[in-house]
């Protein structure tokens, strides 16, 4: 990410709040980030903004921080605030948390996506924090009438040579009438007091003592509850319904017809869900709708074909694989997810004459803003959205829709509306990780990789065109990736780690195959190639390098115990090394996994603790998804709707994560996600080791009856 070196004033906002007894600080961030830094560098891609955060010092001495990205549990609520903490020079103990509300003249780029919250915020906040701390040294040199050079800051306070101090809580009425200093400099890592040191999460005990924090707690009086009756294929359309028996019910307000759904809005939630599954509807089914063996059959047809989509080339592919001794080309594929959140899809909203009010989990509040001020007819100014905590998003709380359908409701009925999905709406009528297959191809010559060619054929989807970018381009000299795509009604979407959490798999369960063709060490051939990168990468060679070497001592690889086997994985994702190591044991000829060795280079790691939690568990969704995930349909219909028949991994089933992070003083870069696209291979390669047995296709549960403790 590169900022500007300096917060111009025109950049900087000052709000006094000397009535309330302190001040608030804040800085619009539009003009200190660079809007080089996307998500996604692709045809499909999210609109992300840049954004600010604020700071309110009261005159006792206590510091609010405003949060303003949401919170879906990858800890931005604790460590962004830290970051303004740290330059400001406070005591953490004496930091409150809030979490801001939408406010696009305050705030840019409030969205939770892409592992990017922290990387976007790593400069701008911290010269929030520190832009605040000078105006404080110099009200204090004027309280004093002594030069500002001769003080210094700690934990609050301002303090002079001769041990002499004065609180920032003293100093904010005489900070609120100076001038914003145009310079300010920030804190070298080695001077850091609160990045780098583990903090516990900010809502920890809300969460623990049950408080409601999350979208499924918010209520306001005399509120009423909304269902929605979906139509039970992709593809189908309504015909007709019949609401009379579900009207029968005590408390059903209304039952009514809205883009192509049925919504049922009641007292209450059980009236609600009850009433839904009362209601008879006629659904179209015009045309052939796939299932999942006919999406499977096209995506093999179109691999077969040539109609492909170029994303990377470089050098002739063709002819180094004619001019090869051997080619290996295998195929992999990966189902559709569904995102399985605790917390079902919700929102609140209230629509009248004057405003809409629109209140919870969501990642994407802007976006969802702009969707329901185009659907309603609604000015943006007319809409505010307040965000709650998430039990959970992973891609799906960015797609919108339920805050779309929430505002339509109450606008039909003009009248406070909670929309809250069951779990079977959840799985069945939801936004999916898209079905995907890769072939790959590889020349090999004289024991070297001479060629590289990987074809992707999704339902719905490309991969970005960055990720044809990431190793192994550069390493060799020969490579091409093409890209096409199936059309379908069934929606698909963003998914923890998205493109990558699958080509991962792929790219490194090839990888291992092609190092066992050239009877290599794994990891050593890895090595060898990166050492082997001869062109400009977005990656760097040392930093990739660093934590396969540090993986490998961690997990003592290739020096196992008696009957364990290891297999290995590295990748590069939202500008993140990792590399991984799973251990299995093989018991009662089965292979349970055993132990998975991490080791991460993110740049500087500002919080220790939610850092490791990120770690761990992204590496126990990937696994248990590798190992039981699978969604498949039959003529639009999703087979299965709940957690009875949908497999997760269970608390008994998850091995012990060693991790190691990289001392890093580079900026920080994603955590949320990285962890999670290596680890299948990783596990694939170690039943490979364990038993001879190649799995290429996900869940590994249809292959292998596999146990795990």
């Amino acid at each position: 990410m590169k900022a500007t070196k300096n917060i111009e004033r025109r950049s900087f906002l000052k709000t006094t709040l000397l009535a309330s007894g302190g001040i608030l600080f804040g800085v619009n961030y539009a003009s200190a980030i660079s809007n080089e830094a996307t998500l996604f560098d692709a045809d499909e891609k999210l609109n992300f903004h840049d954004f600010n955060a604020f700071i309110k010092i009261a005159t006792n001495g206590k510091v609010t921080i405003y949060s303003p990205n949401p919170e879906i549990g990858q800890g931005v609520k604790t460590s962004m605030p830290m970051l303004i903490a740290e330059e400001l020079d406070v005591a953490w103990g004496d930091v409150i948390v809030e979490q801001a509300k939408l406010d696009t003249e305050k705030y840019q780029r409030q969205l939770a996506g892409g592992s990017q919250s922290i990387r976007k915020a790593w400069k701008p906040l911290r010269k929030s924090g520190a832009t605040a701390r000078q105006m404080l040294l110099e009200a204090a040199a004027i309280e004093w009438k002594i030069p500002k050079e001769s003080l210094f800051t700690k934990e609050g306070y301002v303090y002079r040579s001769d041990g002499k101090k004065i609180s920032y809580g003293k100093l904010v009425e005489v900070a609120a009438k100076l001038e914003v200093p145009s310079n300010v400099i920030l804190k070298k890592p080695k001077d850091f007091t609160i990045i780098g040191k583990g903090k516990g999460n900010m809502d920890i005990d809300n969460i623990t003592t049950g408080k409601p924090i999350y979208g499924i707690d918010y209520k306001v009086d005399n509120m009423l509850y909304a269902a929605v009756v979906r139509p039970p294929a992709f593809g189908q359309k309504l015909l007709s319904f019949d609401a009379s028996e579900s009207m029968k019910l005590k408390g059903v307000v209304s039952v009514f017809e809205f883009d192509n759904n049925i919504a049922v809005v009641a007292n209450n939630t059980w009236t609600a869900f009850s009433a839904k599954k009362m209601v008879q509807a006629k659904w179209s089914s015009d045309g052939a709708i796939d299932g999942t063996s006919e999406m499977d059959q096209k995506m093999h047809q179109l691999l077969a074909g040539e109609s492909f989509k170029n994303w990377k080339t470089s050098d002739d592919v063709v002819a180094a694989n004619e001019e090869a001794e051997f080619v290996l080309e295998e195929i992999y594929e990966s189902p559709f997810l569904p995102h399985n959140c605790m917390e079902p899809m919700n929102f609140f909203a209230n629509v009248t004459d004057a405003k809409v009010e629109l209140v919870g989990p969501i990642q994407t509040p802007e976006g969802s803003r702009k969707n329901v001020a185009n659907k309603l007819g609604r000015k943006i100014s007319d809409i505010s959205v307040e965000m709650t905590r998430m039990g959970g998003g992973f891609g799906r709380r960015l797609n919108g829709d339920f805050v779309v359908d929430a505002a339509v409701i109450s606008n039909k009925l003009r009248k406070p509306v909670k929309l809250v999905y069951t779990r079977e709406d959840d799985m069945t009528g939801g936004v999916y990780k898209p079905c995907v297959k890769y072939k790959i191809k590889a020349g090999i010559k004289n024991n070297e990789v001479v060629s590289y060619h990987l074809k992707e054929a999704a339902v719905n989807w490309t991969m970005y065109r960055h990720n044809a970018s990431n190793f192994p381009f550069g390493a060799i000299s020969n490579y091409q990736v093409d890209v096409a795509k199936i059309q379908n009604d069934i929606t698909v979407g963003f998914w923890r780690a998205p493109v990558s959490n699958f080509l991962a798999f792929a790219e490194q369960s090839f990888f291992d195959e092609l190092s066992r063709k050239l009877e290599v060490d794994p990891i050593k051939q890895r090595l060898k190639m990166l050492a082997a990168v001869n062109r400009k990468t977005n990656y760097s060679v040392q930093r990739f390098s660093n934590v396969i070497k540090q993986v490998a001592k961690d997990a003592n690889w290739g020096k196992t115990q008696k009957n364990r086997f290891q297999g290995f994985s590295a990748y590069y994702s939202h500008s993140t090394y990792v590399a991984e190591i799973v251990e299995i044991e093989m018991i009662d000829d089965l292979p349970v996994v055993k132990k998975v060795f991490c080791a991460v280079d993110c740049g500087v790691v500002v919080n220790p603790t939610g850092a490791e939690n990120q770690v761990v568990g992204g590496i126990i969704d990937g696994l248990g998804h590798s190992l039981f995930g699978e969604l498949e349909f039959e003529k639009g219909k999703p087979k299965v709707n709940n957690y009875d028949r949908y497999r997760l991994i269970r608390m008994n089933e998850t091995p012990k994560v060693y991790c190691s992070f990289i001392e890093s003083d580079e900026d920080p870069t994603g955590l949320g996600e990285p962890t999670l696209p290596p680890v299948s291979a990783a596990l694939a390669n170690a039943i490979y080791a364990a038993s001879g047995k190649r799995l290429r296709k996900l869940p590994f549960i249809k292959d292998w009856e596999l146990n795990i403790s």
